[in-house]
């Protein structure tokens, strides 16, 4: 029996998105955490540290293709769990708790990462990495005008 290498198409970009999220969240399972916090999380390090809060819902709306109300949901959730601290109404930051879960949740990616690219080449990872922000900037204008 001949296998072929597909062409790059939803389904291939879909498998391999849900596949490997599917490790990513047994790291999370551990953490007590779920998707949408890490991704919170990982926009309010990527920013310092410290974000307004309608920047961080309006970065989990765009990521995740979530609403507006799951988005705030997510970051109320956070700050329950004391994950981030609210110094103002308008702004979020991280607590030394939500400091250190974003870090447990970073090197457990950055591990699942290693496995999951080693071998491939870096010219490789490059040209999917052109191919993959293309296609999502296409989806993200047919959203846009939807």
């Amino acid at each position: 029996m001949t296998t072929t290498t597909p062409l790059v198409n939803g389904q291939v970009i879909g498998l391999a998105h849900y596949a490997s999220r599917a490790v990513l969240e047994t790291v999370l399972a551990r953490t007590g955490s779920d998707f949408s916090q890490s991704v919170a999380l990982r926009v309010v390090s990527d920013n310092g540290g410290t974000v307004d809060r309608d920047r961080l819902v309006s970065r989990l709306v765009g990521a995740l293709k979530i609403d507006e109300s799951a988005a705030r949901e997510t970051v109320d959730e956070l700050t329950a769990l004391k994950q981030l601290d609210a110094p103002t109404p308008e702004r979020v930051s991280l607590t030394e708790s939500g400091r250190e879960l974003f870090e447990t949740i970073r090197a457990g990616g950055s591990e699942i990462a290693a496995r999951l690219y080693a071998g491939i080449p870096a010219e490789d990872l490059a040209i999917a990495g052109r191919v993959l922000t293309l296609v999502t900037e296409r989806a993200n204008a047919e959203l846009a005008k939807a």
